[in-house]
């Protein structure tokens, strides 16, 4: 009797025999939204300390494109950068489910592997819908496990969703997307301690992961073997990762191909932290309704359990973030950004603003109570309840993340997003058009220049 199937042939199998013709409408234009939210992002971080730093340690030269800038890289030098940029600001789609965000390991990945091969757009399509369903269904798998052991979902899923994205795109055989993916396994890493001090490590975090899966790819065609085993075995990816537990792997390899998760994917309204986003959005109502900051005594916050760690504790330090980068993942800084300024776009997070006394002086009245009937995360909702000086209770609620599968952004609003990033950035606003106009035209399989992402 032959031995079952592991799960990375399962998805091996799947990808081999990938269906372009199945693939609808709405995962086709989920994946063009993200190109044009990546590419944006990625040019508008290219001047931030954080972008001449990456662009510095990766200085190997070639013809591949970095999104924005003239000069070219080799491919897995593009990728790193372009995917260290499209994730720096923290304001790159996401899925919920899993906070993994697929764009910025997916994208700078495949185009950077389109460059070298000189591969056709239809084939770039195929491995961009392959890598982010492959992402966001490893998100499910993982829930919040991954985070509570102490890594970053985007960077370890990213590592194995690439080498799969990668892999279709060249037309690997079983065999070789198998070995992919084994060899992504031994690649993946990304700790989340960056929440300790504001450091950028997190956003390096989806470049590394997109050169590591376009490596990983490069060795599964060369013949070099990984373990077949490397989701479920004893010693493997979610073991590592995650929990030594039994994994249900239902929602990776179930209904591939009739279910498509890439259809749900979410695009950030607020340039911070996903699970803070619906918080951000009642602070603004609160605001709306007439509530002064002068005027609140408290601000208590409903929050699910998973997200403390990250976002809410300890609370002392979240209420006086170090530096811009710690304030996105601040829940008391962008519910008090959000009040005052009424937006936590790029403009709330830079040097001056994290040091607003009024923002600050607002900071240090919000608090957080976990909710146990808190839907995380499966939703993401939001729940913020303020207590004013004369006694008076005002609430705000959110139902679900505006961007998200139940409130999708348009693409006036992604194009309106795109203008603005670019703008912040000192750039041409109307290279939004052109980067739409790539997307659609790439995801449609037609011929479309990536080269022509440097003029943005």
């Amino acid at each position: 009797m032959p031995a079952p199937a592991t799960i990375s042939e399962r998805l091996a199998d799947w990808i081999v025999d990938f269906d372009a013709t199945a693939v609808p409408m709405a995962a086709r234009q989920g994946c063009a939204d993200t190109i044009l939210d990546t590419v944006g992002l990625s040019i508008a971080a290219l001047e931030t300390d954080y972008g001449r730093a990456v662009r510095r340690a990766f200085p190997d030269a070639g013809s591949a494109t970095v999104f924005g800038l003239a000069e070219g890289r080799a491919p897995e030098a593009a990728a790193a950068i372009n995917g260290t940029c499209g994730h720096g600001e923290d304001y790159d789609n996401t899925f919920e489910g899993c906070p993994v965000h697929t764009g910025v390991v997916i994208v700078p990945a495949l185009l950077a592997t389109a460059e070298r091969h000189g591969l056709a757009a239809a084939d770039v399509a195929r491995g961009i819908v392959v890598g982010i369903e492959v992402m966001c269904r490893l998100g499910l798998v993982a829930d919040k496990a991954v985070h509570k052991a102490g890594f970053h979902p985007t960077a370890v899923l990213g590592a194995m969703s690439a080498a799969a994205g990668v892999a279709s795109a060249l037309r690997l055989d079983r065999q070789g997307i198998r070995d992919a993916l084994g060899v992504a396994g031994s690649m993946a890493s990304g700790i989340i301690e960056y929440l300790a001090d504001g450091s950028s490590t997190k956003r390096l975090h989806a470049g590394w992961a997109a050169q590591s899966g376009m490596r990983a790819a490069a060795l599964g065609a060369a013949g070099f073997t990984g373990p077949s085993t490397v989701f479920e075995g004893d010693h493997g990816f979610f073991h590592g990762f995650s929990s030594p537990r039994a994994t249900d792997f239902t929602p990776l390899i179930d209904d591939l191909g009739t279910r498509w998760e890439s259809t749900r994917l979410a695009f950030k309204p607020f340039a911070c932290g996903t699970m803070t986003q619906p918080y951000v959005d009642c602070a603004i109502d609160l605001a709306r309704q007439g509530v002064r900051p002068e005027d609140v005594a408290e601000i208590l916050c409903e929050v699910g359990e998973g997200t403390v760690h990250r976002l809410w504790a300890p609370l002392a330090g979240k209420q006086v973030p170090p530096t811009p980068y710690a304030a996105k993942f601040s829940g008391p800084y962008c519910v008090a950004a959000g009040f005052v300024f009424g937006d936590a776009g790029l403009a709330q997070f830079t040097e001056e603003t994290v040091r607003d006394p009024r923002v600050l002086t607002l900071a240090q009245k919000v608090s957080y109570v976990v909710d146990p009937a808190n839907e995380y995360p499966a939703n993401y909702t939001g729940h913020v309840r303020a207590t004013l000086t004369d006694g008076r209770v005002v609430e705000s609620r959110a139902p679900c993340l505006r961007g998200g599968a139940r409130a999708p952004l348009s693409r006036g609003e992604l194009l309106a997003k795109c203008r603005a990033n670019l703008a912040f950035a000192g750039r041409d606003p109307d290279g939004a058009v052109q980067i739409a106009a790539f997307a659609d035209a790439l995801m449609a399989g037609e011929a479309a220049d990536i080269a022509d992402l440097r003029l943005c």
